[in-house]
């Protein structure tokens, strides 16, 4: 595979903060948080949104979805919310004499998995596949997503009745996991100024097609990542798992998550090869909730983000910065 040139670097990290400046028009005063979700769909993964109601995490589904061309559905989970919900059905024709596939909401480039720790765990388990190969199988027959595919899963942190916790199993399909938070008080006042423009992402132009969001896709993974970079996160993976405090650590589908986010994000910053400092800066969305940590040490009030920061000191990064 060839490597990235650095005419295609800086084509990407322009392109990239089109991406973030056209999305950032209706979602105000959130460039990191948007950057984190572009990253996240062009290394195509999926994402987890941990926030408050009202922060803003629909119309940020829906403006990326605007940006890049795409269909965008929104699937409300509930505990009475079964996998066909989600997935679709086969339906006999008698017309016909046929099975017909009615797809689900889960067939679109963008889908917001609103409020998913509402769902029932046989819900929640039928997102596994779908996320995991970008394919739902109904009775037998494989049916495809298509490029780009991204899950925008949101759960709220503060009202947990009639909840149920993600399986770990289910956290470790999501590349990320981050927050919105409250924009600051000038993007307040700007979003308070437009209050007559209910959805800001209906005035939204887009920048690229969803084939050219596949084709950066593709050109991302040519990033290229020094032997030195991948020691530094497999030692790091290593150490989470070694630490008391974790049961259980970051697995290899965790390591190559984080090493798929770095290379777009460097592609991101016009560079084509990985620095440590990229693997830093996303050690905490991507890693902190894979962990399972000892429940003795959680009920002792240990954190996933404090563990980690400390693994992040501990463990030396390389010193040798090797470009493509």
């Amino acid at each position: 595979m060839t490597t990235m040139t650095p005419e295609q670097a800086a084509w990407f990290a322009q392109t990239f903060d089109r991406l973030v400046g056209n999305v950032g028009q209706a979602v105000l005063g959130k460039a990191p948080v948007v950057r984190m979700a572009l990253t996240c769909m062009l290394a195509e993964g999926h994402l987890l949104l941990e926030d408050a109601p009202g922060t803003g995490k629909t119309m940020l589904a829906r403006s990326i979805a605007a940006s890049v061309q795409g269909t965008h559905n929104r699937i409300q989970f509930t505990p009475d919310l079964l996998p066909s919900d989600v997935t679709g059905v086969t339906i006999y024709d008698q017309k016909t004499g046929k099975f017909d596939f009615h797809p689900g909401p889960i067939f679109a480039s963008i889908v917001l998995a609103d409020e998913i720790n509402r769902a029932s765990p046989k819900t929640q388990s039928a997102l596994l596949e779908v996320m995991e190969e970008g394919r739902v199988t109904v009775d037998g027959v494989a049916h495809e997503t298509g490029r780009p595919f991204m899950v925008l899963a949101t759960q709220n942190p503060i009202e947990q009745a009639g909840t149920y916790r993600l399986p770990e199993a289910q956290l470790d399909r999501f590349l990320m996991k981050t927050s919105v938070g409250y924009p600051d008080h000038a993007s307040t006042v700007e979003i308070l100024s437009g209050a007559s423009v209910k959805d800001r992402s209906k005035t939204l132009q887009p920048i690229i097609t969803t084939k050219a969001v596949t084709e950066m896709a593709d050109l991302a993974s040519t990033v290229h990542t020094d032997t030195a970079v991948l020691e530094y996160v497999s030692r790091l993976a290593e150490e989470t798992r070694n630490a008391h405090e974790v049961r259980v650590g970051v697995s290899v589908r965790g390591a190559l998550a984080l090493v798929r986010c770095a290379k777009v994000w460097a592609a991101a910053h016009g560079r084509n090869y990985v620095l440590p400092d990229d693997i830093k800066e996303l050690a905490q969305p991507v890693w902190a909730h894979r962990f399972v940590l000892d429940p003795e040490a959680e009920f002792a009030g240990a954190r996933p983000d404090v563990v980690l920061a400390r693994i992040m000191a501990d463990v030396a990064a390389p010193q040798e910065r090797a470009s493509a």
